[in-house]
């Protein structure tokens, strides 16, 4: 007996500092089976009480009195399926005629507290069929990537949700985005990330980081065109613009329209090309878009007004030509000019970091999805990183992208150094890089001769 409750106190004090210190941890090897018990022998009466029931059928009515048996009773949701994850559960539900999915939206919240769970989510995946996702931890306090992710071409991880789920950048599905954020809220982070996840695919990177260059340009080597003032922004714009026009006449000659050429092999834009022909798509990293469009005089007003039509052009038409636009500033409204809302209104993806004002947010997400913009002002300040992302469904989520250093962003842009590829259209902003360093001599044991 002394034994047994020696290792009870052994595993209950383990417990308790595994929850403490390391929480996923915790949850992998006490937390998940705790919490499929409580679901397990909860789940009737925490959907009764939380308005998720519905009550018997006619029918059941009607053969309860014939058979004199008791009234049968509301029935919950049938469970479809409950799987364990690494950072919670994943509980797929069956609606009983006569339920909507938005009820158990609304519930979530009390759902959260009769499971004892850290977070709850829901998501409709098709008719009658809803997903809740339940985390044990808050999984944004120290994110930790999964090993085992699902790339794609155009498709990159960079953040965590809150629900455990892994957020992909996807340029093929949302082409063009926008990042917002105050000072020392994350957004240079968020893009290093991006440039790490794109640096091992085929596709050429192009920054305008108009603060001298002090965020892009340590990433130089696989850059194919940087610029870092808003003379040499414009003139790399305009190459961008001259580079989409050539791409799309090559579409044109290579659409082989005839009547003996299916519909599946008609090019439409270079993903329909033949691969030996497809151009290489293109990302354009603007650092501080409000660099670009602050004037103090006549010259200055002229060439502002370039570069937002050059902008808004790629964002219009570049899709089809492989050119993306990834856009960060810490505002985008009307005071910077005439032109920002339209290219506001091209940029599907929307990204927003802690910002100062709710006039901030709004610019992010007041025309898509104004549910997000109150979450996007109520992101603390001690905790840099966590962002509210949406696109033009109206769907939201809170995301924390993991944090990379400077240093190790340069090591995998150095490491994929030789997947630049050269534009001859963008040739003249290549920048000007000393060569890697060649291996290093291992050092000998035995000292030098000396004469």
């Amino acid at each position: 007996m002394t034994w047994f409750t020696v290792t009870l106190v052994l595993v209950v004090a383990a417990a308790v500092i595994l929850r403490w210190r390391r929480p996923a941890w915790y949850w992998l090897t006490f937390g998940v089976t705790l919490a499929a018990l409580r679901v397990a022998f909860r789940y009737t009466s925490v959907m009764d009480a939380c308005g998720l029931t519905v009550p018997p059928s006619r029918w059941r009515l009607t053969l309860a009195r014939m058979t004199n048996r008791p009234v049968p009773e509301s029935r919950a949701p049938r469970i479809l399926r409950l799987r364990p994850t690494r950072t919670g559960l994943v509980l797929r539900l069956k609606l009983r005629p006569g339920q909507d999915a938005f009820d158990v939206s609304a519930a979530t919240d009390r759902l959260r507290h009769s499971f004892g769970m850290y977070g709850v989510t829901s998501r409709e995946l098709r008719s009658g069929v809803v997903e809740l996702r339940m985390t044990g931890y808050d999984v944004l306090k120290r994110v930790q990537m999964p090993a085992k992710t699902d790339p794609a071409p155009m498709r990159i991880p960079v953040a965590l949700r809150e629900d455990g789920a892994i957020h992909y950048r996807d340029y093929r599905t949302v082409p063009h985005g926008l990042t917002l954020g105050a000072t020392e809220s994350g957004k240079s982070v968020y893009q290093r990330n991006l440039v790490a996840g794109l640096a091992a695919q085929d596709v050429a990177l192009v920054g305008i980081d108009c603060k001298q260059g002090v965020e892009l340009f340590p990433l130089a080597r696989r850059f194919s065109a940087l610029a870092d003032n808003p003379d040499t922004a414009l003139d790399l714009l305009d190459a961008l613009v001259t580079h989409m026009q050539d791409v799309y006449q090559l579409i044109r000659a290579q659409q082989r329209i005839s009547v003996n050429v299916p519909d599946a092999q008609i090019a439409a834009d270079i993903w329909d090309l033949p691969a030996d022909m497809r151009p290489v798509p293109v990302v354009v990293l603007v650092d501080e878009v409000a660099e670009l469009a602050l004037f103090a005089t006549k010259d200055e007003e002229k060439r502002r007004d370039r570069i937002i039509t050059a902008l808004v052009r790629l964002a219009q038409l570049g899709r089809a030509s492989g050119i993306y636009l990834e856009i960060c500033g810490q505002r985008f409204g009307s005071e910077l000019g005439k032109g920002i809302t339209m290219l506001r209104a091209q940029l599907t993806g929307r990204t927003a970091h802690r910002v100062n004002d709710e006039a901030s947010a709004n610019m992010a997400f007041g025309d898509i999805a104004p549910d997000a913009v109150l979450a996007a002002i109520q992101i603390p300040t001690d905790t840099p990183g966590i962002a509210v992302t949406g696109d033009s469904s109206g769907g939201w989520a809170r995301i924390r992208a993991p944090h990379t250093s400077l240093r190790h962003a340069v090591n995998i842009c150095n490491k994929h150094a030789d997947r630049t590829p050269d534009l001859p259209a963008l040739a003249a902003f290549r920048p000007a890089v000393a060569p890697l360093p060649s291996a290093r001599v291992p050092l000998s044991k035995t000292a030098p001769a000396t004469a």
